[in-house]
């Protein structure tokens, strides 16, 4: 690129999550509520979907990574959903644990998860600010 170049950030491709065995990761994440995409276990990733939108949460298998509770801080990732507290209702049916209840942030209410391997994901709604979110 030359100096007189400039670019411009379109937005996400894909998100991507290290896990140390592909299938188990998989299994949670669809108790979880994701769908797959696409998996290729011989490459070692799957691709679960986020919405109508074409990237999505990749998860690649990172070999000798173990179980490992979520580092505090840790690089978070939050998904819209339409009612987070509906959400943590859902995951918990599933067998999957929250870190902390739904809490509040400006836009609306918040919950968390974390994968076995520390990744965690969060599902946030705009029920305070619905103007902002996808679907107003």
């Amino acid at each position: 690129m030359s100096d007189d170049e400039s670019y411009e950030l379109l937005g996400f491709d894909n998100v991507l999550l290290p896990v140390g065995d592909l299938a188990e990761a998989v299994l949670f994440y669809e108790r979880a509520g994701f769908t797959v995409g696409f998996r290729l276990d011989e490459a070692g990733i799957a691709l679960l979907k986020v919405g109508g939108e074409t990237p999505g949460l990749l998860l690649r298998q990172e070999d000798e990574l173990g179980h490992r509770p979520p580092p505090w801080p840790s690089p978070r990732l939050w998904l819209e959903v339409p009612d987070a507290r509906a959400a943590a209702r859902k995951l918990g049916d599933a067998g999957i644990e929250t870190l902390d209840p739904p809490f509040s942030v400006a836009t609306g209410w918040t919950v968390e998860i974390a994968d076995p391997w520390g990744n965690i994901v969060g599902f946030t709604d705009y029920s305070k600010r619905p103007e902002l979110g996808r679907r107003p």
